[in-house]
């Protein structure tokens, strides 16, 4: 049996907000009690209020804030001798590095956010800074290593009916079995995740979901299911005032578009995911929306030398970030699209796995 979905990020005086509160609310919120707690001296009070207003800056987008305010949290936290509280700032950096493509420094932050919710006692900070660590070498394309952290991390949910976390590990493990070919499981994975997100009234889950679930149904030729799955998702995201994930819901919404053979609306789908994720400094999602606008340009007929300096110039980014699996994404590129890389298909790491 499990609970309805709670947001432990919330914490001292935002402990009755919402996991499904707009953002824009908790970031006002958290400002005002953050303010009061720095008036009452309380340096715990001041970390945990900070943490909140971390997390909203970072889910809107507002990377710059978000980086001051869990450094200020993470500082207010250790004045006070907080150790979970710590673990809690720790967390939300290593997000905010994974967010914004600094990989290496997301493992070095999250290992410490969970070394530090052992220490203290908090369990919470430490599944979830053990799902950050599952979450960052999923996206980068390490599977073999993470796959058996995300089962664990599945049994534990499960076993405390935590809703939440049980989706999002649903989530996590569907997604490594869509990108590894297993659709049929991934599918079914995704589908028990909306489920149970939707019976939480865990609103970012589902949308998430949905998203997984659009994608596996367009590689099944079933695009306006797809599409209207997204739309679906894009209401939560929009209502919450999701930024990261309404972005990636405009890429999933552009690959379903250029799978359909409709390279003019993914073109333009492909454009405004660009610029949501340029807004908001997220390299990932940044690479991934210019890669599927260069292939969407090459359908509508641009040179084939450009979109292969293109592909070139994306493939070092990947390099460069260490996203394993959308590197390979590139390479497939190349064959599909019937474009000769620019230099043989070398950038000078593609040894280094």
């Amino acid at each position: 049996m499990h609970s309805k979905a709670l947001a432990p990020e919330y914490q001292g005086a935002l402990t009755k907000m919402s996991v499904n509160s707009s953002l824009t609310d908790v970031l006002a919120e958290g400002v005002r009690h953050l303010r009061e707690a720095e008036l009452s001296g309380s340096q715990q009070e001041v970390a945990r209020c900070g943490l909140a207003v971390a997390e909203a800056h970072r889910r809107l987008g507002n990377v710059t804030e978000a980086d001051r305010a869990w450094k200020a949290s993470y500082r207010s936290a250790r004045s006070a001798g907080d150790l979970g509280a710590m673990a809690w700032a720790l967390w939300s950096g290593g997000t905010l590095a994974r967010q914004r493509g600094q990989l290496r420094l997301a493992f070095r932050l999250l290992g410490l956010a969970a070394d530090m919710g052992k220490r203290g006692g908090d369990i919470v900070a430490r599944g979830y800074s053990l799902a950050g660590l599952a979450e960052t070498g999923r996206i980068q394309g390490d599977y073999r290593t993470v796959a058996a952290l995300h089962e664990q991390l599945l049994a534990e949910a499960r076993a405390r009916g935590e809703a939440r976390h049980t989706v999002w590990a649903l989530e996590g493990i569907a997604q490594i079995h869509r990108n590894t070919g297993s659709l049929d499981t991934a599918l079914a994975m995704f589908e028990e995740a909306a489920e149970l997100a939707g019976n939480a009234d865990d609103r970012r889950g589902r949308a998430w979901a949905l998203r997984g679930m659009a994608d596996i149904i367009s590689l099944r030729n079933d695009p306006e299911r797809a599409l209207a799955l997204l739309a679906e998702a894009e209401l939560t995201c929009r209502d919450m005032k999701l930024s990261s994930a309404l972005a990636y819901n405009h890429k999933m919404r552009a690959n379903v578009l250029f799978r359909a053979g409709r390279y003019e609306e993914a073109r333009g789908m492909y454009e405004e995911a660009l610029a949501e994720f340029r807004a908001m400094t997220e390299p990932r999602g940044e690479a991934l929306a210019r890669l599927g606008l260069v292939k969407s340009l090459a359908r509508l007929g641009r040179d084939r030398d450009d979109t292969a300096a293109d592909l070139h110039e994306l493939r070092r980014t990947l390099s460069r970030i260490g996203l394993l699996n959308a590197r390979d994404m590139v390479d497939k590129a190349y064959a599909e699209l019937g474009v000769t890389p620019v230099d043989g298909g070398t950038d000078g790491e593609s040894g280094r796995r």
